[in-house]
């Protein structure tokens, strides 16, 4: 009863409004998370490269993608500050009942952010003034702490999808154990591998797409090509992989937020051999448009055809995710785009095993400077899937998102004025790294290395 009676919505008519303005800074800032986890071990691969081969094409490469890192961390840095400052104003009911679970997930993230600008500042100015292997040493500590980082906010994510290690008494969160909290959570480790490998996608493709435009605009020296290759190898290795690691989560998805698998598939009863609709449009309670596969979402779920799914009717209106067309686009979406991206890298490998090339086909490299911005849209649409279909909970089965907003007005003028911030610093983001892009190449001579 005292708990109930804590957790009482707040009278806010912008709770909309408020969730918005928290995707969109989300929507902003995710992709930084993702070359903050993979920019900073591909700069090292290039780096390690030059000092086994003594090929000083490999330390341009480096010192010229170490000037991004730095760019994009200077921008995220802008970005994730934003992100902090609205988890305490939108949702100060969340922060003051939870704080103390999630607390030190918080506090590992801040001083691995630290540490990470610490070290990213000693590797961009140790080129000059440290010895090879000792500027090499520099960046390991730069790349663990941008993993760390992340990987305390994915860890609080997975308890908000499947709260443990806490008993809630009159409002309050009590015989706290936060390690149980971040990472016995059964979410924890599928949204980690999930987010990390699609921070090599997304990374490895926007860089190769970068080059791919190079090389249609004639630009296709050996620098261009090794460039290319390699975010575009690692990319391709990890994207099949991706496809595995997503019907993990989505088995994990069905066995314990079976309302998130309805809204994704659209299923307004619970059935028994439960149809896959591809595409289609959720109306009246049920799918229209869509292309029907027979017990498919019962074999995909809980690897067994004769499965019973959970449908939304399963419960009230108001404990159902919002809008079902949302998820359901969403995740379509993701799956579609990442699908795409996997027969991508698969045809890339194949090219290079067989043939000890790069592709030739000037549409091959058309789909490649596609690929990196389909990329960030799978991304975001992944994240979407994930909260939107959380919805109406914030934290899962324990508290609501209207029991977590804040009751203060203004936030339309906030969300108005934080929009115009983005589009300012999207613009500073676009015309720094023109320029960077610009700056004359100081390249060896030498042959042209397979």
């Amino acid at each position: 009863m005292l708990a109930a009676f804590a957790l009482v919505p707040v009278q806010q008519s912008y709770l909309l409004q408020a969730r918005q303005m928290q995707a969109l800074s989300f929507s902003v800032h995710i992709p930084l998370v993702c070359f903050g986890i993979a920019l900073p071990a591909i700069i090292l691969y290039a780096e390690w490269r030059f000092l086994r081969t003594g090929d000083p094409l490999y330390r341009v490469l480096a010192q010229r993608w170490t000037r991004i890192m730095a760019a994009l961390f200077a921008v995220g840095v802008i970005t994730g500050t934003i992100l902090s400052f609205e988890m305490g104003l939108l949702w100060p009911n969340f922060t003051a009942t939870f704080g103390s679970v999630f607390g030190l997930g918080f506090a590992v993230e801040g001083f691995s952010f630290f540490i990470e600008a610490i070290f990213i500042g000693i590797y961009v100015y140790g080129w000059d003034r440290l010895s090879p292997r000792a500027h090499f040493a520099s960046g390991i500590p730069m790349a663990l702490s941008g993993i760390t980082g992340s990987l305390m906010v994915i860890a609080v994510n997975g308890w908000m999808n499947h709260p443990t290690g806490f008993r809630l008494v009159g409002g309050k969160a009590v015989d706290v154990h936060p390690f149980k909290a971040l990472f016995e959570n059964s979410y924890f480790w599928h949204e980690l591998v999930h987010m990390y490998l699609a921070g090599y996608i997304v990374t490895g493709f926007l860089l190769a797409g970068a080059y791919a435009i190079g090389r249609m605009r004639g630009k296709w020296g050996r620098y261009e090509r090794t460039a290319l290759a390699i975010p575009l190898t690692i990319a391709a290795l990890v994207a099949p992989v991706q496809i595995l690691v997503g019907d993990w989560a989505a088995r994990e998805v069905a066995k314990t937020q079976p309302l998130k698998l309805a809204a994704i598939e659209g299923l307004a009863h619970t059935t028994k051999g439960a149809p896959e609709h591809l595409l289609g449009w959720y109306s009246g309670g049920q799918v229209k448009y869509g292309i029907a596969i027979p017990k498919m979402l019962s074999l995909l779920a809980f690897h067994n055809p004769n499965a019973t799914v959970t449908g939304l009717d399963s419960v009230p209106p108001d404990e159902r995710p919002p809008d079902v067309n949302v998820v359901r686009v969403a995740f379509q979406t993701m799956v579609g785009i990442g699908t795409l991206l996997a027969l991508l890298a698969v045809g890339y490998l194949a090219t290079l095993y067989r043939r000890k090339r790069l592709p030739e086909s000037a549409w091959f490299y058309r789909v490649l400077a596609l690929a990196g911005p389909l990329s960030v849209v799978a991304l975001i649409a992944g994240w979407v899937t994930t909260e939107v279909g959380r919805q109406p909970w914030v934290v899962y089965g324990v508290m609501h998102t209207s029991e977590a907003v804040t009751g203060a007005g203004g936030i339309p003028i906030g969300y108005g004025a934080l929009a115009l911030i983005y589009v300012g610093v999207g613009l500073a983001v676009v015309w720094i790294l023109r320029r960077l892009a610009r700056a004359p190449l100081d390249l060896p001579e030498g042959p042209a290395e397979s």
